[in-house]
Formats: C-alpha cells, sequence, structure tokens
C-alpha cells in the first residue's frame, strides 16, 4: 500500500527482492493506493518476476484512471484495464472488489467480474471488506449463474480486532474460501512501540489517523490491547522472537487463514516479520495472547454459546 509514496520506489524494490528471497510469492496491491502510485512502482519488478509470484489488485475506491468510483460493469472493466496496464502484465492472478457498492446491483457486479476471468484478463476472483451476509449471497448468486465464483476474502483480522471469528471466518471454511486478512498486525499497534499513556510515535499510522478510520487511536489505544501486546512481547522474549512475528504466527495458526497481508514500509519492518510461519505457538501461549481482546459478545453467538455450548456456528457446506 506505501510502495511509490511513504516507501520510495528504490526501496520497494529492495522490500520484493527480500521477500521473494525469503520464500514467499504473495503480492497484493490496489488502484488506490497513491491513485494508482502502488501499482506503477511494481511494473518494473514484475518484468523481471512476474513468473515467481501471485499477483493481485482491487477494484472498488475512487480513482483518476478510470475516474470515479465504485463497481458498475463498465467501470470494473475499464478499472481491471487500468490495472494491467499501470503493472504491464497480461493478467492478474487474483482481483478484488474492495469493499460493496451499495448502487449497483450485486448481480451486475458478479457477471462483469465473471466477464473479465472469462476474458482471460483476471485469473480468479475475491472479496474485501464484505459483511458476511453479503459474501454468502454472492457465492450463492455466483454458484446458481455459474459464474466464476468468488475464492478468497480479504477481511480485517488480527489480535485487536477479531470480530472476523463470527461469521466470517466460519463461512469462508465452510464454503472453502481463502482467508487473506489485512491489517494483521493492527496497522503497527501490534509492533510493541505503543505504550500506555505515552504520545505513539510519530512516524507510526495510529499517530496520525483520524477518527473514522481503523486504526484511530481509540479503536487501538485501548486497554485490552495494550495486554495483548505485553502478552506477545512475553512470548517474544521466551522464544527469541520479535513481537510482530508472534502475532502473525498466532494468525496462521487460525484455521482457514491463509496467508496475512504484511505492509511493511521499509526493509527494516520487513526483516522483523520474516519467519513467522516457522513459529509454531502452544495452545497455552494462544490463549495467552486470545484472553485479553476476545471477540466481541453480540446475538445470537452469544447466546448459543451459553446456551447451546456451541462456540461457533458452522453449517457443512457442498
Amino acid at each position: 500500500m506505501l510502495m511509490g509514496g511513504a516507501t520510495p520506489v528504490g526501496e520497494a524494490h529492495r522490500i520484493l527482492d527480500r521477500f521473494l528471497e525469503a520464500g514467499y510469492n504473495f503480492v497484493d496491491t490496489a488502484d488506490v493506493y497513491g491513485d494508482g502510485e502502488s501499482e506503477r512502482t511494481l511494473a518494473p519488478w514484475l518484468a523481471r518476476h512476474r513468473d515467481e509470484v501471485v499477483v493481485a489488485t482491487k477494484v472498488r475506491m475512487a480513482t483518476s484512471e478510470p475516474p470515479g468510483s465504485g463497481l458498475a460493469p463498465d467501470r470494473i472493466r475499464a478499472a481491471c484495464d487500468a490495472s494491467l496496464r499501470r503493472m504491464g502484465i497480461e493478467v492478474i492472478d487474483l482481483y478484488q472488489v474492495h469493499g460493496p457498492d451499495p448502487e449497483v446491483p450485486l448481480e451486475a457486479t458478479l457477471e462483469a467480474l465473471d466477464g473479465l476471468v472469462q476474458a482471460g484478463k483476471v485469473r480468479a476472483l475475491g472479496a474485501s471488506n464484505y459483511p458476511a451476509w453479503l459474501l454468502a449471497w454472492a457465492v450463492a448468486v455466483q454458484d446458481r449463474e455459474r459464474w466464476s465464483p468468488f475464492v478468497a476474502l480479504q477481511p480485517q483480522y488480527s489480535l485487536v480486532q477479531r470480530s472476523a471469528e463470527l461469521d466470517l471466518l466460519p463461512f469462508c471454511r465452510a464454503a472453502g474460501l481463502g482467508v487473506i486478512p489485512w491489517g494483521p498486525l493492527g496497522a503497527g499497534f501490534l509492533t510493541g512501540r505503543h505504550r500506555r499513556g505515552e504520545p505513539h510515535p510519530e512516524d507510526t499510522r495510529i499517530a496520525h489517523a483520524s477518527d473514522d478510520l481503523e486504526e484511530a487511536p481509540h479503536r487501538r489505544a485501548t486497554e485490552p490491547n495494550y495486554q495483548v501486546v505485553e502478552a506477545a512481547e512475553e512470548i517474544a522474549r521466551e522464544r527469541g522472537a520479535t513481537v510482530p512475528q508472534i502475532a502473525l504466527a498466532w494468525l496462521l495458526g487460525v484455521e482457514g487463514v491463509t496467508a496475512p497481508i504484511v505492509g511493511p514500509r521499509t526493509l527494516e519492518q520487513l526483516e522483523g516479520v520474516l519467519g513467522a510461519d516457522a513459529i509454531a505457538l502452544t495452545p497455552e501461549e494462544r490463549a495467552r495472547l486470545e484472553a485479553p481482546a476476545p471477540p466481541p459478545e453480540v446475538y445470537p453467538h452469544r447466546m448459543l454459546s451459553e446456551q447451546l455450548g456451541q462456540e461457533r456456528v458452522t453449517l457443512p457446506l457442498r
């Protein structure tokens, strides 16, 4: 997200080189990041490494090329072509809707996305920031119409934002969708740099976040979240690891999670998360991390848990 902006092009390419060298191969961007600058930054690097990586991008938010926003069929087709041009590639491996568009019938959006797959411009489709009911509706429509299906969901999910556990994760497990969480470090809160009663470091996203953003201090700098960080710090010391590695290791151990998406601003930040997939946390360590900030208690999940003993509601789907 930061590449070509807060992360200069040269540093961006060094991060990507190190990422690939370390054995990873999934690169996620969006047309809205820097109004296309992130995709343009990727282009010369992809020219050298296209066959070595899976490339994902998104459509929905406001851009200048094509102008406007939304998921109207014509705009989806124009946005896909613009992303292909900016990245200098012939096909997008995973094309994701960045969020719902209430102004456009869902069927029109899904049919247009299927057309991109049939045209060979996109290999697979995904969704991001969809509520569970809309994701389930979309998957049902795609199945009914025999259109190309969503194969993955990109939700916000981390130790300090666990709402996805209520409905989104159970549905994805049941329906066979991959889960590629964004914000796995809580926009930097799970780095261990934020302390109670102290100003947030100036070079962090939280320090400058407005109240309407997910990383706003009133959402992140809460007592339960500080307790999560302290638990992660203890486990990191015991294991000789970093706090971000522990936070990612926890996420990688959640059933159904495919690949958390990290967004390092510098090469140093990337080095602090590499190797998280080699850490297998014990049940006791996972419990210590999860205890301070559980998912919110809401109906009917709370009622089912208390009265029926169901920790999560799942249905067998074909």
